[in-house]
């Protein structure tokens, strides 16, 4: 090996640093080397601090550039190079310098994360992360599902939550999902947790984000929608937005209040309640609504218009959010 890294080297250092790379963390999986070893080769081959976080797990190890363990004094900063434990996830490994990783440090982080991984299934078991998948997949048998279940700390019965980005999280019936955008299923046995995480995640694609293109509750429950449901269904990827909501957009072009006051409309029992959550006067929101309608080519202040009007937005945002990955 010290032989072919030699030569690797001479041709192209960082193909000889790989090597190296490889090399020096394959020895500490066959030693079965901890945690903190391995964030320590992590720190000492590239120079710079290294943190190994796993939220899950509640594991926390950070060793500086001399290969000393040292508390994190701060939070970890986005602008560090980085890595997930597991595709899709969120950032576990840092290297604490800013910049982008260079070749060796793309590897350092690769197989730094690899022999980790080992370790914390070996050391720690299952991630909470890997019980939620288990208790959501309908294809898990339903003995494995029930014992990740047990390990979750859920009760008889209990919800799935769509966060935003479609990640996964299971609550005990009494517990509230965290803030931001969210699809709420229903509470069901936990043996039934699939068929709600299947219909959170049709909720979420009604959900808003809650900004100023986006205005809307950002927290929808599955159990409310009712016959929106077929909406769902029928909006995909490949779907063309009807007229309505093109008028919407043409609308929302037009003026910046236009889809705040228009939702507002929507979804209040009144105008005048609607006027008081945009903090405006009742008249100013006449004026507005006549400018809308005159855009909209119709009236949202009758019965049928405020209907479509709420359809229209309702299909503006499943085409905002056309996929349940």
């Amino acid at each position: 090996m010290e032989d072919l890294v030699g030569r690797l080297a001479a041709l192209d250092p960082d193909a000889g640093a790989a090597v190296k790379v490889i090399a020096y963390f394959d020895r500490l999986v066959e030693a079965r080397a901890g945690l903190e070893p391995i964030v320590r080769g992590a720190a000492v081959l590239t120079g710079a601090a290294a943190r190994l976080v796993d939220d899950d797990r509640g594991v926390c190890v950070r060793v500086d550039e001399k290969g000393v363990v040292r508390p994190p004094a701060d939070p970890p900063d986005p602008r560090w190079p980085n890595a997930p434990l597991h595709p899709g996830g969120p950032p576990a490994l840092w290297l604490e310098r800013p910049g982008a990783a260079g070749p060796v440090e793309a590897m350092v982080l690769e197989r730094a994360l690899s022999a980790a991984r080992g370790v914390l299934a070996r050391q720690r078991g299952p991630a909470a992360a890997d019980d939620v998948a288990a208790v959501l997949d309908v294809a898990v048998d339903e003995r494995a599902r029930q014992r990740a279940a047990r390990r979750l700390g859920l009760g008889a019965r209990a919800r799935a939550v769509a966060l935003d980005g479609n990640r996964p999280k299971v609550l005990a019936e009494d517990r509230e999902p965290p803030p931001g955008r969210a699809g709420i299923g229903p509470t069901v046995p936990v043996l039934d947790l699939p068929s709600s995480w299947t219909a959170a995640r049709t909720a979420l694609r009604f959900a808003a984000a809650g900004t100023e293109q986006d205005p809307g509750p950002s927290v929808v429950h599955a159990d409310r929608l009712g016959g929106l449901v077929v909406l769902a269904a029928a909006v995909g990827p490949g779907s063309e937005p009807v007229q309505d909501v093109r008028d919407l957009e043409r609308a929302r072009s037009a003026a910046p209040w236009a889809l705040a006051t228009l939702v507002a409309v929507a979804t209040t029992p009144s105008l005048r309640t609607a006027a008081s959550t945009l903090v405006v006067h009742h008249s100013t929101l006449q004026d507005r609504l006549a400018h809308l309608e005159d855009l909209l080519g119709w009236s949202v202040r009758d019965p049928s218009g405020r209907l479509r009007l709420q359809l229209a937005i309702a299909l503006r945002r499943l085409h905002q959010h056309p996929e349940q990955a």
